[in-house]
Parts: C-alpha cells; sequence; structure tokens
C-alpha cells in the first residue's frame, strides 16, 4: 500500500489506479512529514514536489533523505525553472535521491522498477562549476565580446564590511552598466530599503547568476557561499590590531592561504607607509585600501576610484 502527498498535482495524482492506504494534501514541512509517517508503515511514499515546503532550496530535499527511506519515496517534480536545472537535478543525485520524475504516468513504473544511481547517474556533474554563466543570446548577439563579471567579496576579518561595501559598488556602477547585486545565506541587504537588492541561499543564488543574462557585473557578497560562484573575488581585511591578532590567532597561515589573490583593505585608517608595513608583516601584497566609507554619499570619488582599479573603464570621474 502507497502513501500520496500532494499538493499543486493533487488531481494528477489521484487519477493513477494505485493502492493507497493514506493520502494528504497541502503544503508540509520535512518535520510534518516525519511526525505524520515515521511509525507508519507504507510501500512507497508518492511526494508532489509542491507539497514540501521551501523545495526549491536543495537542503530541503537533503532533510527529506536523511529522515526518510529514500528509497521508499518517488519525487513528482513541478516546472519551475530552478527544480528543472541541471544544478538542482544534480544536486538531487548527489543528496541520494534516485526516483524522480516529471511525467506522473512513470509513478506506477517506479513503485515497481525504482531508480538505482546508474539509472540517474547521467544528470549528476561531479566537475560542474554551479557559477558557470549562461549568457543569454540577447545580450551575446548585440555584443560578441561580452563578458559578465561575477564578482565576490568575501570578509576575511569579521565584520570587514563586504555587505556595506557591496551596496555602495553597485550604488556607483548602476549608472554606467547593468548591474545586479547579490547576498548569499544573509538577508542583511533588507536593511537598506532598495528593493533591487537581492537574497537568497546558495542554491537559489546558483540559478539567479545563471539566469540574469542582462547583467554586464553581478556584485556578490558571499558570506559563506563558495567562491566558485564567482569569475573573481575580493578578499576584505580590516586592518585594526584586534581584528588582525584576533585573524592570526584562528589561522595563523590565513596570509599564506591568500597569497596570489586580491585582498583590499576595507575600513582602513593605514597611510601608504603603514601599508607598507602590512605587505611586509604578512608577506601579502595589498591590491586597494579602502578608508572609511559613507553609504549615504550617491557620488564618492572613493568608491569610484576603486572601481576603476576594479577595471570599470566607462566611470568618469
Amino acid at each position: 500500500m502507497n502513501v500520496i502527498v500532494s499538493n499543486k498535482y493533487q488531481t494528477l495524482l489521484g487519477s493513477l489506479s494505485l493502492d493507497v492506504i493514506k493520502s494528504i494534501n497541502g503544503e508540509f514541512t520535512v518535520q510534518d512529514l516525519v511526525n505524520q509517517f515515521s511509525n507508519f508503515f507504507y510501500n512507497r511514499l508518492i511526494l508532489d514536489i509542491t507539497a514540501l515546503k521551501d523545495y526549491e532550496n536543495i537542503n530541503t530535499l537533503r532533510d527529506l533523505a536523511i529522515n526518510f527511506d529514500i528509497n521508499k519515496v518517488i519525487i513528482l517534480l513541478d516546472d519551475s525553472p530552478i527544480v528543472n536545472s541541471s544544478m538542482y537535478l544534480s544536486q538531487l543525485v548527489s543528496v541520494g535521491i534516485y526516483n524522480f520524475t516529471r511525467n506522473v504516468e512513470a509513478i506506477p513504473f517506479l513503485i515497481d522498477n525504482p531508480n538505482s544511481y546508474k539509472d540517474v547517474a547521467s544528470y549528476q556533474n561531479l566537475n560542474e562549476n554551479p557559477t558557470k554563466v549562461m549568457m543569454g543570446q540577447s545580450v551575446a548577439e548585440k555584443n560578441p565580446e561580452f563578458i559578465q563579471r561575477v564578482i565576490g567579496f568575501k570578509n576575511i576579518t569579521e565584520h570587514a564590511g563586504a555587505t556595506t561595501l557591496v551596496y555602495m559598488l553597485k550604488k556607483h556602477l548602476q549608472k554606467y552598466y547593468k548591474v545586479m547585486a547579490l547576498e548569499i545565506n544573509n538577508t542583511d541587504f533588507e536593511y537598506f530599503n532598495d528593493r533591487t537588492l537581492e537574497s537568497a541561499d546558495y542554491m537559489n543564488a546558483s540559478y539567479k547568476i545563471q539566469s540574469s543574462t542582462e547583467a554586464e557585473v553581478i556584485l556578490v557578497d558571499l558570506n559563506d557561499g563558495p567562491e566558485n560562484l564567482c569569475t573573481e573575488v575580493v578578499y576584505l581585511v580590516e586592518p585594526g590590531i584586534i581584528k588582525l591578532n584576533k585573524l592570526i590567532r584562528n589561522d595563523h597561515k590565513i596570509f599564506e592561504k591568500l597569497k596570489g589573490k586580491k585582498i583590499v583593505l576595507n575600513k582602513s585608517v593605514l597611510n601608504d607607509r603603514d601599508v607598507r608595513d602590512f605587505e611586509h608583516e604578512s608577506g601579502s601584497r595589498v591590491f586597494y585600501n579602502l578608508p572609511y566609507l559613507d553609504e549615504k554619499l550617491d557620488k564618492n570619488n572613493k568608491v569610484n576610484e576603486f572601481l576603476i582599479a576594479l577595471g570599470f573603464s566607462r566611470i568618469d570621474d
């Protein structure tokens, strides 16, 4: 006997000729389903993916795989772009979910013939870079030399100012370029009261970047997100004594790891001589030295100078 958990596709699933012992309809968290079925005997649990709250977040599916005998679960996918992206399907396979289909008529077959890894291995790209930029034809055709820059900003010392800096850079760049700003695994952007700033978890961030084919520049506040979302990364260091000492105590090899990378001193009070001393003591090279900046200004020459140093040649300061 089987269980059906449905939402959007309730009618379609109800039309199947299956032995059903229990059927529920609505939106549920993974924990809701655990509470209902942890001590319930069934042959297969057939899950309409839209019945799972936050189903576009692959972590939700990972929780499902952890809490259920996933070999007994069959998932009917919906037609959303995220769920049908190659990255999402690859991640499904990576978390051990093999029994999924977009075709409701395939469900009776999967009940008797569940997929093995071999059946779905083609969906998994172990070498896939989730941040590979898919450029739209409209942009590429207009400008064959178009290269989208996805620039990540990562705090190396605590609270080094990545979120505010991304906000200021977007505000200045958007006068000259088509720009998108995105923060990963955080919601601090909401405090700037700017609806053009976007926030997303890792999986949705990957999709947003891939689908933003019109943006010439995407600025990413990485937080704990993976760096391979970006074509380049700027590493922010606030060069105060306490911040630096704490950083080095936590990881005394941090500047060895940052060797050859683009280090920017942010919220810095160092002069040129201090910067040279910093480089000597840390064994690193500083790409740029940014002072404290007033985020309320619509035009800040220091911000524009930094953008020019990053290679944005359209800026006329």
